[in-house]
């Protein structure tokens, strides 16, 4: 008889959704190794290989396609069977997977997850931090229990509910002339020079809403996959980046690099949670929310210059 674990259908599905290894670690939240060693036994029990494996990417084989909607289906019924086993349980307890967005985890989850330990001791949350889209169809399909991101999320079986507000800023060397005097206006020249995260995050596009008036040249050389990557080629003059209110604290361990306003009305993105509609831990997701409100006092604001020297 073939024994499959959770886990390893769990570690299937995110390297079919992810395509790599590297990636799907980082979905299913554990090493790369461990993931690895988890489908190369899979495909042992099971006869036959899953996936072609090439240099920068891997794809389903005919019986890995195959068997994915069969996987799909098999942890779909096993989240089923969880929540029916929560019901008896209080609220916020047990395991809760929460998602969030590249461009919010490293300066939200700082205050959340000690807050959400204080109150709720028995509550286990696990976290899987990707793009939008990889989180809306995660919550779709039963993968996680709720996640964070910016506005809009349109998916007609999602519910979003607005936690924030957060402005946006621009960094840039503190040198350059061209953010002498600001606030900035949407459509300087300046920005020209506008360096954006690669395709898939909605910074990217929130960016581009921003200033849309203008094109972004330098993204025909730089494609960067995280805000921390870009502020370090502004503090070495490769061009300007628009920041999030939020990581402006987080931005003064960068030095080289200037935060400066946008002119009146200063843009900004609404961060919001958002679960399966009719989901079972609906209520739950609703407190969160308010946790997540509760720690997110404004902060002092970032209105003229920040130079970090």
């Amino acid at each position: 008889m073939i024994r499959l674990t959770i886990r390893q259908l769990e570690y299937f599905q995110a390297l079919a959704e992810a395509g790599h290894f590297g990636r799907a670690a980082r979905l299913a939240g554990v090493s790369q190794p461990a993931l690895s060693a988890q489908i190369a036994e899979m495909e042992e029990r099971l006869g036959c290989p899953l996936f072609e494996r090439g240099r920068r990417a891997v794809g389903l084989t005919e019986e890995g396609r195959a068997i994915l909607p069969r996987v799909e289906r098999l942890l779909a019924e096993a989240r089923e069977l969880e929540a029916v086993a929560r019901r008896g349980r209080r609220a916020m307890e047990g395991r809760f997977r929460l998602g969030i967005i590249p461009t919010v985890a490293p300066y939200l989850l700082p205050r959340v997850l000690p807050e959400l330990r204080r109150r709720f001791p028995e509550l286990q949350t696990e976290l899987r931090e990707a793009v939008t889209d990889v989180l809306a169809e995660a919550a779709v399909t039963g993968g996680i229990d709720a996640f964070v991101a910016a506005m809009p999320v349109e998916h007609q079986s999602l519910i979003a509910e607005p936690l924030f507000t957060d402005r946006f800023l621009l960094a840039v060397p503190p040198g350059d002339p061209g953010f002498a005097s600001p606030p900035v206006p949407p459509e300087s020249p300046a920005l020209e020079r506008l360096m954006l995260l690669e395709e898939g995050h909605c910074l990217r596009e929130q960016a581009l809403a921003v200033c849309g008036r203008i094109k972004p040249v330098t993204m025909a050389r730089y494609g960067a996959t995280s805000l921390t990557t870009l502020l370090q080629m502004v503090a070495h003059g490769m061009g300007v980046t628009l920041i999030p209110e939020m990581a402006v604290a987080g931005a003064g361990a960068t030095a080289g690099i200037k935060v400066v306003p946008f002119a009146e009305p200063q843009p900004a993105r609404t961060i919001c949670l958002a679960w399966r509609r009719n989901g079972p831990r609906q209520d739950e997701c609703r407190v969160l929310a308010e946790v997540i409100r509760a720690v997110n006092a404004p902060a002092p604001a970032a209105a003229g210059p920040l130079t970090q020297a």
